[in-house]
């Protein structure tokens, strides 16, 4: 969804001057998080992987994760997660 690309642009202007992707700054954001919490991307393609792979390499300070983490709380996302179809099927 177009009003959501804030979410993106925020990824991107963290990670571009670290030279992370918006996927290699949101997989690190997740495995900054508590120790049980353990990302689970899926990927059909090798350079993909291998992004993915390049996320655990980066490591937060603190004064970044609460810079992120203050910048990303402050958006609203918009839209539903599921379409109504979907939101049967998952029993929401």
């Amino acid at each position: 969804m177009k009003a959501n690309r804030v979410t993106v642009d925020a990824l991107n202007d963290f990670g571009h001057p670290r030279g992370l992707t918006s996927a290699q700054v949101a997989l690190a954001w997740l495995l900054a998080q508590k120790s049980w919490i353990v990302p689970i991307p899926g990927t059909t393609k090798l350079a993909h992987l291998q992004e993915n792979l390049g996320a655990s390499d980066f490591q937060f300070t603190p004064e970044e994760l609460r810079n992120l983490d203050s910048a990303v709380s402050k958006i609203k996302i918009q839209g539903d997660r599921y379409t109504e179809v979907e939101q049967k099927r998952v029993g929401q």
